[in-house]
């Protein structure tokens, strides 16, 4: 967090307004926001791509300005004029946004200037990889997880947590996956308590079919460490197994006798709490 800080004051020293990809109402990205602002600087938060193409809009061909100011209400700094604070831009993130979106974003950003401005674009757009490193790793992680041959992935983590939503989401494209809150959320062999992406708590059904299973485990980046070997213990006593504090988890290939499951999981690191 403290990289962005140092870009965002950059940027407001320098007389660039700060676009901050992340959700204007989260704490860490109205902290980053205050310093921009603190040192007589501007800022534009953008919630992801489609906003970010509000603002590649704008820059190229001035639509209507009530309209852009109106959308941006509660994610730009007061007294924001798009007509003066969107010629030198610096993009940063919440660092726990989807790190692939925000370098896309930045990429698209960074394409509008040099179209609108040609050879002055170098010296009105600037951009910087800030996003958390253990973040980073997690969805790395994840990418390669869900190429494993996966019946069902757990994402385990705060539902308020963005990093966390995140893995989900990408963990969703690929194979069946769940965003639970803690381990408690494995209710019985028949049912769960999850988080579907951009939707309320649920309660699903037939989550943990009988018969040998392979499944993916992570955690959010701020994610408590013990919450992942809990989890594995509630899903061995779904299944009326239990693991000797002595033996060591069985790797897939010994796992998979009558009824047994081979989890997979990542090993959690902390990092901002998202």
């Amino acid at each position: 967090v403290l990289n962005v800080w140092k870009r965002v004051e950059r940027y407001a020293r320098e007389g660039y307004t700060s676009v901050v990809h992340g959700k204007w109402y989260h704490e860490e990205t109205r902290a980053t926001c205050s310093r921009a602002t603190a040192l007589g600087g501007h800022y534009l938060v953008v919630r992801g791509m489609g906003e970010a193409h509000a603002v590649i809009e704008y820059l190229l061909r001035g639509v209507d300005r009530g309209a852009f100011l109106a959308r941006f209400r509660d994610a730009s700094s007061t007294g924001f004029d798009p007509d003066v604070h969107l010629v030198k831009l610096g993009v940063a993130n919440q660092t726990t946004m989807l790190m692939t979106e925000s370098l896309a974003i930045a990429a698209e950003i960074g394409s509008a200037v040099r179209l609108r401005d040609g050879e002055g674009a170098a010296e009105r757009f600037l951009s910087f990889d800030t996003i958390c490193s253990a973040t980073q790793e997690r969805q790395d992680a994840i990418l390669e997880l869900v190429r494993l041959p996966l019946d069902l992935l757990l994402v385990v983590g705060g539902y308020n947590s963005s990093n966390t939503a995140n893995l989900a989401a990408i963990a969703a494209r690929t194979v069946r996956a769940y965003h639970i809150d803690d381990p408690a959320c494995l209710l019985s062999l028949a049912e769960i308590r999850h988080k579907p992406a951009g939707a309320a708590e649920t309660r699903a059904s037939g989550w943990l079919p009988g018969g040998p299973l392979h499944i993916g485990l992570t955690a959010g980046a701020s994610t408590p460490n013990n919450k992942i070997g809990e989890t594995i213990l509630r899903i061995l006593a779904l299944r009326g197994l239990s693991l000797p504090p002595a033996v060591a988890p069985r790797s897939p290939e010994q796992a998979d006798g009558p009824g047994s499951s081979a989890v997979h999981h990542a090993p959690p690191e902390a990092a901002f709490p998202g």
